[in-house]
């Protein structure tokens, strides 16, 4: 906590970096958000989703997603509207290029999907990280007391900021699976807040740290918890780095989503959180309630 202003100082720097991003840039959203073209096609043998993909590239679509679609040998390609070009033109366009390269190919369904499925989509997700958010709130004021649901939030939304900061920043394309990305770190996140206050609530109430000033509380919490830290993030990167490495371009952008919300998330947790509700003055007081004196008659009355 010596450093904390240090840190936070960071953390704001960052975080305001992410915000001007967002608004300068923007997100690179998806053809689920911004609407498109959906072509789903047809092999006698199961298909080779990458070459697809390449051969989809190929021909000037680089914002594509190739997915199984129930079968392996059905498969569902995405392409992001073009001007002057509708899904009719793009669908037999396509379809050409994959007959090059097997003339067994069949179409099966064109359809184009419309911007106002998208801004239903982004209202949605919005509505989910509003009520995420909300209920995080909720539980840890119960638990805890408000100052620590206020600096858990902070904390968290700290993170999203910032991950959303990244892909404005690197124009990577953000999907409904980022999103869910996104939801997963914010209850990662919390529950990483969540340990940390429970060892400074465990802390405030032992007698034996009873003269501990409010700070060395807070480090002695972190401190006690860090080989867990260590221990759970550890083992949850190697998970999302194997996905981030072997998944794929389907399983991508969400691993990297969750590996920057998994070490800003650790981030957040330990420094962050733990100095903002240090600031808004958490004290004993609120971990232990008062015992109400005894009266020596013991509510009889002469």
């Amino acid at each position: 906590m010596r450093h904390a202003l240090i840190f936070n100082a960071i953390s704001a720097l960052t975080f305001v970096l992410a915000v001007f991003f967002l608004f300068s840039k923007g997100l690179h959203l998806s053809i689920e958000f911004t609407g498109g073209t959906v072509i789903e096609v047809a092999y006698s043998k199961p298909a080779n989703i990458e070459g697809i993909r390449k051969t989809v590239e190929g021909i000037g679509y680089t914002d594509n997603q190739v997915t199984n679609f129930g079968t392996a040998q059905d498969v569902m390609i995405r392409l992001p509207a073009k001007k002057g070009e509708n899904s009719n033109a793009q669908s037999a366009t396509v379809l050409k290029a994959l007959q090059q390269q097997d003339p067994d190919v069949q179409l099966k369904r064109t359809e184009f999907v419309g911007p106002q499925v998208g801004d239903e989509l982004a209202h949605d997700g919005l509505m989910a990280l509003l009520f995420v958010v909300i209920g995080i709130v909720i539980y840890l004021a119960i638990r805890f007391e408000w100052k620590y649901a206020v600096a858990a939030i902070i904390a968290n939304l700290h993170d999203v900021v910032i991950i959303l900061g990244f892909f404005a920043f690197f124009q990577w394309e953000f999907s409904l699976t980022v999103l869910a990305a996104i939801l997963a770190v914010l209850g990662y996140s919390v529950n990483e807040s969540v340990v940390v206050f429970d060892r400074v609530r465990e802390t405030f109430r032992d007698r034996r740290f009873g003269k501990l000033a409010v700070s060395d509380v807070m480090n002695h919490a972190i401190t006690s918890t860090i080989s867990r830290t260590i221990i759970t993030h550890g083992s949850t990167e190697i998970m999302v780095l194997s996905m981030f490495v072997f998944g794929g371009p389907a399983l991508h952008y969400f691993a990297l989503a969750l590996t920057i919300g998994i070490l800003f998330g650790i981030y957040s947790s330990v420094f962050v959180a733990a100095a903002v509700a240090m600031w808004l003055g958490v004290k004993r007081e609120d971990m232990i309630k008062p015992v109400k004196e005894k009266d020596e008659t013991d509510g009889a009355v002469v």
